[in-house]
């Protein structure tokens, strides 16, 4: 009797991601390696389809894969990873927190730089452009 099941395509659509990210996902480790039919093509299931669409989901919030291989790892152990997602996702807004930090005073240095530079006459002695070595 041949194997039924869904071909990558079909899986990754399925899932809303692409036949790369699938393979991607199952060399990581984080999806089990898929059967293969008797022509050698991976064949997916449903269960498969769920998993993918939950790293779709996860990936969505920002978590790594090594983020969501731990939650995996803790939900196969037969744990709710639930705690461990809070953990995680506190310390994705932290991260964000900081980025979004650095880039309002990134723009606030642009902003002072480009005003200074109306003052500044074009030409003036300077390896490259005094605006940006004197910024």
């Amino acid at each position: 009797m041949a194997l039924q099941g869904l071909t990558i395509g079909q899986a990754a659509q399925a899932a809303g991601l692409t036949r790369k990210a699938v393979r991607v996902y199952e060399a990581k480790g984080l999806l089990p390696k898929a059967e293969r039919s008797t022509a050698g093509y991976r064949l997916y299931t449903q269960d498969d389809v769920e998993l993918l669409t939950f790293i779709r989901q996860a990936r969505t919030l920002g978590l790594r894969l090594e983020d969501v291989r731990e939650v995996l790892e803790i939900r196969r152990g037969g744990t709710p990873p639930c705690d461990a997602v809070r953990d995680l996702l506190d310390a994705r807004i932290a991260e964000i927190d900081a980025t979004v930090n650095d880039l309002i005073a990134l723009r606030e240095n642009l902003a002072d730089t480009r005003r200074a530079a109306d003052d500044r006459p074009c030409g003036e002695p300077s390896t490259v452009c005094s605006i940006i070595e004197d910024a």
